[in-house]
């Protein structure tokens, strides 16, 4: 990978964004308004308009690039890109494939996986990116099967063939379509090479499919565990995708001066990494370096060899990633140095960003770079495309998600002690696939979609300084004294207190006398068990010493041995424990938690020698 001729880094905040200016309105019902002043500007028809125009006017640009099987970079050209995804749509089409016979892709991000997904766009074919963890990690094929069953596509596509046999195998009785296999498994019985696709003729009924798709088209079926851990079906249209891509560009209007280039792991299965980074290169003529790594222990060394060699522009991740990264770059001048030698955002999502990270970054890239580096975060879901509000200034600390983006509106209604947010917009799904009872009940009278999170202001005199993420509705709990306890707050300084020993934890004590933590170890930190208890011990003294009350504290905490399940829904691929799967499949240890008699296991804070 080479820097472009002419790149010119640009590290200003103030020099980054547009300016931030929010409405806000109060109702008599107590709820909220709010809303950005400056309005949608056009945005594009469909995805695939975004490649027909780099494909004319950068056509020799690397569009998306990976490791091949020497471990060196190879990639594809807009240009390129744009001939192999008309043959591939024109060989989709010969197939019958439609709305009610999609494009399934079981797979990790890839080239291959890209240009599929695009291929199918470009003449309105639905793609179903599915986990890879529905067929790679779990045990019963559950979800692969509910939703293949859901979906029923004409298509499925594997990488690696042998890994996905016994998915293949579970799902044989449900499936009857066509099987796509890599380039790299090379003919298989049974199977359609991904060849025979790239060498398909595109022809006008390509041009003709490509000419017939607007707003309304299904780009996407989106696959998202909610609270009962069964897979819903989110319907992506083109305007969705379109329209998002667009308030970006009014919000974050460098991207339009230099093309963006990103080093990315996120999957492609999930709002986060499928629509927000790979939409953002798409729809900005950047470049998309495709990282097998991701923030697990055995994987995480080649995030970082990739970083040794690509310099990002914009670097996106989750705060897992962030707390395995700033280790790493304290320790490596070189990778510090090639990190930061030219990035201008460092944003994260998908869970809060605990403080002690966000100051780690900042003080890293002011010594590496001799200024700042703008921190940001955003916040939306699968249903918003995923953006809905964008943090586009300096915030003043972690966790602040920004203001609406243009042509998206906030409602923030009163919920005991919290507000709870709501967001309508052109961004915001239609629906759930085949669940129109689901569908009805997610939006209230007014169409405002019930995101099931809540919010509040960081300054409420100023809201133009940003709302700040106050936690999953259905998280937050009362204490037996009918005290509310903010869960996701909890998590998150008992996250920071704990440092490296956890990868995460669960938050339990509804509606018992105190509050309780269920730690997931970081084996990599837990061998010297002695060790580890003295430091939960000194975590949660520390809590204690900075609480305002028994909602803001926990007394009682206890090590797990299991790791959280895919299968049971409790962890999402970007890592994310789901809160309430995790308490109900685990209730046992609850119960250990709380014993009269608790377990040698069980750790308790003793406050009177604290």
């Amino acid at each position: 990978m080479t820097e472009p001729i002419g790149f010119v880094v640009e590290r200003n905040p103030d020099r980054l964004f547009a300016r931030a200016a929010v409405h806000m309105e109060r109702r008599n019902d107590g709820s909220l308004r709010l809303r950005s002043p400056t309005p949608l500007e056009g945005y594009s028809r469909c995805v695939g308009d975004w490649l027909v125009r780099w494909a004319n006017e950068a056509p020799n640009r690397i569009f998306l690039s990976e490791r091949s099987h020497d471990g060196q970079w190879a990639g594809v050209t807009y240009s390129e890109a744009l001939g192999r995804v008309r043959n591939i749509g024109a060989w989709l089409l010969r197939q019958g494939l439609s709305e009610d016979r999609p494009l399934a892709i079981l797979a990790d991000n890839s080239i291959e996986h890209g240009l599929l997904a695009l291929g199918a766009m470009h003449v309105g074919i639905p793609v179903v990116p599915v986990s890879p963890a529905y067929s790679l990690v779990s045990k019963d094929f559950v979800k692969l099967r509910m939703i293949i069953e859901t979906t029923c596509p004409g298509v499925l596509y594997v990488s690696r063939r042998q890994l996905f046999n016994s998915a293949l195998r579970a799902v044989a009785g449900t499936f009857s379509g066509i099987i796509v296999n890599s380039v790299a498994d090379g003919v298989a019985s049974g199977m359609t090479c991904f060849t025979e696709l790239l060498n398909e003729q595109a022809g006008i009924r390509v041009e003709q499919a490509f000419a017939r798709v607007n707003g309304d088209t299904v780009a996407k079926l989106l696959f998202t565990s909610g609270s009962t851990g069964s897979p819903k079906g989110v319907i992506n249209t083109q305007r969705m995708l379109c329209v998002n891509q667009q308030q970006i560009a009014q919000v974050w209007p460098f991207l339009a001066e230099t093309a963006p280039i990103i080093v990315d792991w996120l999957p492609w299965n999930h709002t986060f990494g499928g629509n927000h980074d790979f939409n953002l290169v798409l729809r900005f003529g950047g470049t998309l370096c495709i990282d097998e790594g991701r923030p697990a222990p055995h994987l995480f060394a080649n995030t970082l060899a990739n970083l040794r060699e690509v310099s990002p522009t914009v670097y996106f991740n989750v705060p897992r990633g962030y707390s395995m990264l700033i280790p790493a770059l304290r320790s490596d001048e070189e990778l510090r140095r090639r990190f930061f030698r030219r990035l201008q955002l460092v944003f994260y999502a998908a869970a809060a960003l605990p403080q002690h990270l966000w100051d780690a970054l900042k003080v890293l890239a002011l010594e590496t770079t001799g200024a700042e580096v703008a921190l940001v975060s955003a916040w939306g879901s699968t249903e918003t495309a995923p953006l809905a509000t964008s943090c586009h200034f300096r915030a003043e600390r972690a966790g602040v998600i920004g203001i609406p983006v243009p042509g998206c509106e906030l409602k923030l209604v009163p919920a005991g002690p919290k507000l709870e947010a709501r967001v309508r917009g052109p961004q915001v799904t239609p629906g759930y696939w085949k669940q129109q009872a689901l569908t009805a009940e997610s939006f209230d009278e007014e169409g405002f979609y019930r995101i099931g999170d809540a919010v509040r202001l960081l300054d409420e005199d100023r809201p133009e300084l940003g709302l700040v993420f106050d936690g999953r509705m259905a998280e937050d709990f009362k204490l037996s004294t009918g005290t509310w306890v903010n869960a996701g707050a909890i998590r998150l300084r008992a996250l920071a207190a704990l440092g490296s020993i956890v990868q995460d934890l669960v938050v339990a004590g509804h509606d018992r006398d105190e509050i309780g933590l269920l730690l997931f170890p970081n084996p990599t930190e837990c061998l010297n068990q002695a060790a580890v208890r003295e430091r939960i011990q000194q975590a949660l003294a520390a809590l204690h010493r900075e609480s305002t009350g028994s909602s803001t504290f926990a007394r009682r905490a206890l090590m797990m041995s299991e790791a959280p399940s895919v299968d049971a829904g409790e962890i999402t691929d970007k890592g994310y424990i789901n809160q309430g799967l995790a308490l109900q499949r685990r209730h046992y240890l609850v119960e250990q938690l709380y014993a009269a008699d608790p377990p040698p296991g069980v750790i308790l804070l003793d406050v009177q020698n604290d």
